[in-house]
C-alpha cells in the first residue's frame, strides 16, 4: 500500500517539474495507460500515471482560464462580485472579482484587481468596472519569487486596474468584512491590523515594521493563518474532552475519544471559515481530517501512512498547490517531526522535546528553504520556542473568544484589548530579535552542493548514538559554505534585474562587483529592497566595491538607501551626486576615469554641458577581452551626440537602450557608431510611458539590432569576455510561464 501511494504522490509532484504541460489528448492517453497498468498489476506505475495526468489535468483547465491574449492591455466595462477581503493600503485598495462578466468579451472565472484613488470596496458588492485587464505577470529575477506560479495556484486568470466604476448592488453575505470592521474599530492596543491577521487571516493592514519583525524571526506563520493555527484550535479542543474525560467529568454514556476528535474537526472547520477557507486552510482542514480520522482506525499503520495519505488528499483536491512555497514548508516540517520523534526509545520531559523540535524544524527545513531561495532566519529557533506557546496558548483563545463577543461589549472589547496587549509585547521581543539576528539569505547551491547539504540534515535528524551522525553537522557546514564557481580573469558576470520601470545592473568581476543603478522606489515599494538586494545575495556578492548611480531619478537610484543599509558599499559615486540622499555619502562620478578589475577594464564619462538630469546621467563602459557593453542611464539624443565627439566612443557589442528605449534617444548617429550585436532594454511591462517607442524598436530593427527586453524575458545574464548571447530567466522553461 505504501509503495503504491508513494508512487500517486510522486504523480502528482511531478507538475511541479514540468516545463510543457502535455496536451489534453495526451493527457487521456496517460490515463488509459494508467488504468491498463493497474488491471495488469502494474500498480506502481498505474497509480504515478493517473497522478500525473490527473494533475495535468488540473494544470490545463487553469491555464485555459487566462486572459486571451488578444485582450492584455486592453480596457473593458465588466461586472462581477467582490469575494474575499479587500486590501486597502493608503489610497489604494486590491480586492478579486468573482464570475466577471463582459459584452465584448469571455473573462476568466477570478480577477485580482487594483484601484488607486477609488471610493471604498467591500467584501459581497457588486460593481461594474472599466478595468485594463493584463495576463498574469510578474518580475522574474535570479532565484527570485515567481508571482506568475502563485496567481496560476489561486486560480486568478487576470490582474488589472480599474479607471473607473460604480456600484450596482449593495454587499450581501459579506460577514466576514463586517467582523473585520467591527474588530478594526476596537482598542486593541494599536495592534488591531495584527488581530485582524490573526482573527481572519487577512494581513494586508500590517505595517511594514510588523512585517519585517515577522520574516527576519521566521514567525510569518504566527499571523498569517496556516495549518498550524487550525492544528492549535483543533488541538485545544481535543485537549480539552480529553481532559475531562481522564478528570471523570465527560458524560460516560458518550465515548469522549469519537466526541473529541468530530468536536475537534468542527472547531477547525469553523475557524477555517471564518479565515476564508483559502488554499493554506483547507490544505490544513484535510491534513487535521487525515489525522483525526487515524487516531480513532488506524494507529496501527503507523505515522508515516497518515502523512503519505494527507499530501494526496491534498494533491487530489488542488494539484496546483505544490506550486505554492507553504505546500512545501508546512508538509516538511511535519515530516521532520515525525521522523525525529516516532520510533525513538524513551521519552523527553515536555519542555525539552518542545526545544528540540524547534532545533530539528530550523535544522530540517534548512534544505526546503535553500531550495525555494527563502531567506533562514537564524532567530527562528528562539523566536518561535517563546512565541508559539504565547500565542497558541494566551492570544490566539483570547482574539476568537474576544471576536464571538462582540455583541457583549464589554467582554469582548476588553478580550480584543488584552490579546492586543500581548500582541504588542510579542511583537516587542520579535523586534528585539529581528535587530539581534536578522535573517540570512544564503548565496544558491548547485544542486550537487545542495544534495550534500540534504545528507548533511538526514544525518543530524538520526536518532543520537548512531555511528555516522556525528558526520551531519561537518557535512553540512561543507554544503552552506561550499566554495563557489569563480569567474574566470578577463571577464565579467552582468545582471540587468528585472525592476519593472527602472534600471540595475550587478556586474561581477573574478573578486570585484559593481552596482550601476538600483532600481526604483515609491513609498514602501522599494525594489532595491525587494529585488536587488535578494538577488545579491543569492548571487554570493558580500561586498559592493562602487555602487554608480547614473543620475538621481527615482527608477535609477530609488534602491539606493535600501542597499546600503543592507550591504556593505565600500564607494558610492553618482551622476548627481549633490540630489542624492545625504546617507550616500555619494561622490560625483568623475567624467574619463579609468580602472580595471581582474583584467576587465572600466571607464567613466559624463557630458559636462547637460542641460538636465538625463543628459547628465554617468554612462559607463565595460570591455572584457575585447567585447563591450556600454551602460548609458537616461542619456538622450543630444547627450549622445556628445558622447560620440569624446574619446570614449567606440564600437560596442552590447548597449544599454538609453532612456528606456524614449523617443528622444537611441538616435541613429549612436547606433551607426557603436554598431551593436544586441541592446539590452529594462521596462516596465506597462509602463505609462509608451517605453519603448515604435519607432525606437524600428530603428534598432532596420539597423539589425537585435532587442532583449525585461519585461518580456525576466532578468538577463550575459558574461562579457565570452563573446555569448543573453540569456533570460524566461528560457528556463515552466508550464506556468507566459512564453512571450
Amino acid at each position: 500500500m505504501r509503495t503504491g501511494m508513494l508512487a500517486l504522490a510522486l504523480g502528482l509532484l511531478s507538475l511541479r517539474v514540468l516545463p510543457v504541460l502535455p496536451s489534453v489528448g495526451m493527457i487521456v492517453l496517460l490515463a488509459l495507460a494508467g488504468l491498463i497498468s493497474l488491471l495488469w498489476r502494474s500498480r506502481v506505475l498505474g497509480l504515478f500515471l493517473l497522478g500525473l495526468s490527473w494533475a495535468s489535468l488540473s494544470a490545463q483547465q487553469a491555464l485555459e482560464d487566462r486572459l486571451a491574449p488578444a485582450l492584455d492591455g486592453r480596457t473593458l466595462w465588466l461586472e462581477g462580485r467582490v469575494v474575499g477581503l479587500p486590501r486597502h493600503n493608503g489610497r489604494s485598495v486590491q480586492f478579486e472579482l468573482d464570475a466577471p462578466q463582459s459584452r465584448r468579451a469571455e473573462l476568466p472565472q477570478r480577477m485580482q484587481l487594483s484601484w488607486f484613488g477609488g471610493p471604498a470596496v467591500n467584501s459581497g458588492e457588486r460593481w461594474r468596472l472599466a478595468v485594463t485587464l493584463k495576463r498574469p505577470h510578474g518580475l522574474l529575477n535570479p532565484h527570485g519569487p515567481d508571482r506568475e506560479a502563485a496567481l496560476l495556484a489561486r486560480r486568478i486568470g487576470a490582474t488589472g486596474s480599474v479607471k473607473a466604476g460604480t456600484l450596482q448592488a449593495p454587499a450581501q453575505g459579506a460577514w466576514r468584512d463586517a467582523v473585520r470592521q467591527r474588530v478594526l474599530s476596537v482598542d486593541a492596543q494599536g495592534r488591531e491590523a495584527e488581530l485582524v491577521a490573526l482573527v481572519l487571516g487577512d494581513g494586508g493592514g500590517l505595517s511594514r515594521d510588523s512585517w519585517q519583525a515577522l520574516q527576519a524571526t521566521g514567525t510569518v506563520h504566527l499571523l498569517v493563518i496556516s495549518g498550524q493555527h487550525i492544528g492549535l484550535l483543533a488541538g485545544l479542543v481535543y485537549g480539552l474532552i480529553a481532559g475531562l474525560a481522564r478528570l471523570g467529568v465527560w458524560p460516560q454514556a458518550l465515548p469522549w475519544l469519537p466526541w473529541a476528535c468530530a468536536a475537534a474537526f468542527l472547531a477547525a472547520l469553523a475557524y477555517g471559515m471564518l479565515a476564508g477557507f483559502q488554499v493554506p486552510v483547507q490544505r490544513a482542514c484535510v491534513m487535521l481530517a487525515v489525522v483525526l480520522l487515524w487516531r480513532l482506525r488506524y494507529r496501527h499503520l503507523g505515522v508515516g501512512v497518515p502523512l503519505l495519505f494527507a499530501l494526496i488528499a491534498v494533491l487530489v483536491w488542488e494539484p496546483l498547490a505544490s506550486l505554492l512555497p507553504g505546500f512545501w514548508l508546512s508538509f516538511s516540517a511535519v515530516a521532520v517531526l515525525l521522523f525525529a520523534f516516532s520510533g525513538r526509545l524513551g521519552g523527553w520531559h515536555p519542555l525539552r522535546a518542545w526545544g528540540r523540535a524547534q532545533g530539528l524544524i530550523a535544522v530540517g527545513l534548512l534544505p526546503v528553504l535553500m531550495a525555494l531561495g527563502l531567506p533562514v532566519s537564524l532567530s527562528a529557533p528562539l523566536a518561535n520556542l517563546i512565541a508559539v506557546p504565547w500565542l497558541s496558548l494566551a492570544i490566539l483563545p483570547l482574539a476568537l473568544l474576544g471576536t464571538l463577543l462582540l455583541p457583549v461589549p464589554m467582554l469582548g472589547q476588553g478580550g480584543l484589548w488584552l490579546a492586543g496587549g500581548m500582541l504588542e509585547g510579542l511583537f516587542s521581543l520579535l523586534a528585539y530579535l529581528a535587530q539581534w539576528q536578522p535573517a540570512w539569505t544564503p548565496a544558491s547551491l548547485p544542486w550537487l552542493v545542495w544534495l550534500m547539504l540534504c545528507l548533511g540534515v538526514f544525518l543530524l535528524l538520526l536518532p543520537a548514538g548512531l555511528p555516522m551522525r556525528a558526520l551531519g553537522w561537518p557535512v553540512l557546514l561543507l554544503a552552506v559554505f561550499a566554495p563557489r564557481e569563480r569567474i574566470p580573469h578577463g571577464q565579467v558576470e552582468v545582471w540587468q534585474l528585472d525592476v519593472g520601470q527602472g534600471l540595475a545592473f550587478v556586474l561581477q568581476t573574478r573578486q570585484h562587483t559593481l552596482l550601476y543603478d538600483t532600481g526604483p522606489a515609491l513609498g514602501d515599494h522599494d525594489l532595491g529592497e525587494r529585488v536587488v538586494l535578494p538577488t545579491l545575495h543569492k548571487l554570493g556578492v558580500k561586498e559592493v566595491d562602487l555602487m554608480l548611480l547614473s543620475h538621481a531619478d527615482a527608477d535609477h537610484a530609488g534602491g539606493a538607501l535600501a542597499l546600503k543599509r543592507g550591504l556593505s558599499v565600500r564607494q558610492v559615486r553618482g551622476g548627481e551626486a549633490g540630489k542624492l540622499a545625504s546617507a550616500l555619502q555619494a561622490q560625483p562620478c568623475v567624467s574619463g576615469e579609468r580602472w580595471h578589475w581582474d583584467g576587465v577594464g572600466f571607464s567613466v564619462w559624463q557630458w559636462q554641458g547637460a542641460g538636465d538630469s538625463n543628459q547628465g546621467s554617468c554612462v559607463l563602459l565595460v570591455e572584457a577581452a575585447g567585447e563591450r557593453l556600454l551602460l548609458t542611464g537616461d542619456l538622450d539624443a543630444r547627450g549622445e551626440r556628445a558622447w560620440l565627439k569624446d574619446w570614449q566612443a567606440t564600437q560596442v557589442d552590447w548597449l544599454q537602450a538609453p532612456h528606456h528605449g524614449s523617443r528622444t534617444s537611441s538616435s541613429q548617429a549612436l547606433l551607426t557608431a557603436t554598431a551593436p550585436r544586441g541592446v539590452l532594454l529594462s521596462r516596465g511591462r506597462y509602463n505609462a510611458f509608451g517605453h519603448p517607442h515604435a519607432e525606437v524598436l524600428e530603428r534598432y530593427r532596420t539597423n539589425g539590432i537585435e532587442v532583449f527586453d525585461s519585461a518580456e524575458q525576466g532578468a538577463l545574464r550575459l558574461r562579457l569576455g565570452a563573446f555569448g548571447e543573453p540569456q533570460g530567466q524566461r528560457s528556463l522553461q515552466r508550464f506556468w510561464r507566459d512564453p512571450s
